[in-house]
C-alpha cells in the first residue's frame, strides 16, 4: 500500500471552500482505500490529507480523472503551499487490509 500525509495551508477563510472541493471529488478513484480530509483545530488556514492507495501508480494515475483535475484547479488557487507531506507504507488499520498488501 502507499500512503501520504499531507498538511495544505489555505488562504485566510478559504479553509472550507477546499475542504468542499476536495470531499466532492474523492469518489470514484480507483485504488483509494482511504481519503481524509480533516481541519488542524489550531491553524484556521490549515487541512490535513491522509491517504491510502493500494499503490502509488493508482495514486498518481488519480489526477487523470476529469473530477481530480476539475478539483485541482479550483483549489490551487486557494492553497498557499504545502506546509508538509509525507509519504508512508501502510500496514493495516481500521478499513484497510492487514499486511500492506490490498487484498
Amino acid at each position: 500500500m502507499y500512503g501520504l500525509i499531507v498538511k495544505l495551508m489555505v488562504q485566510p477563510g478559504k479553509r472550507d471552500a477546499v475542504i468542499s472541493l476536495l470531499l466532492g471529488c474523492i469518489t470514484g478513484m480507483p485504488g483509494c482505500l482511504s481519503y481524509v480530509v480533516a481541519k488542524d483545530p489550531t491553524d484556521q488556514d490549515a487541512i490535513w490529507a491522509t491517504e491510502v492507495w493500494d499503490s502509488e501508480a493508482s495514486h498518481d494515475a488519480s489526477f487523470s480523472l476529469p473530477a481530480v483535475q476539475a478539483a485541482v484547479a479550483e483549489v490551487r488557487p486557494l492553497v498557499v503551499g504545502v506546509a508538509s507531506k509525507v509519504a508512508t507504507e501502510p500496514v493495516g488499520g481500521c478499513g484497510l487490509p492487514r499486511g500492506g498488501t490490498a487484498q
